[in-house]
């Protein structure tokens, strides 16, 4: 059964509430690349995108962060 995606709705709540310095703390320590899509899409959806260009810019970074092979692995 799938889960619902509560973490992106509660950043979203932050961003609406006028706290964006939460939010990309929050999106700074996102569970997964999923998470952060989902996100995305929502302040796309939302219009949103492009209201809060630091929020913007903390996705786009740790999306990339997030995607990247890691360059050496844990002992």
């Amino acid at each position: 059964m799938a889960r619902a995606n509560d973490w992106a709705s509660k950043v979203m709540a932050l961003v609406n509430g006028g706290n964006a310095s939460a939010a990309i703390a929050q999106i700074k320590v996102a569970p997964s690349v999923k998470d952060l899509k989902a996100l995305q899409t929502i302040m796309t959806l939302s219009k949103m995108k492009g209201r809060h260009p630091n929020v913007d810019a903390a996705i786009e970074e740790n999306l990339a962060l997030l995607a990247a092979p890691r360059l050496h692995r844990s002992p």
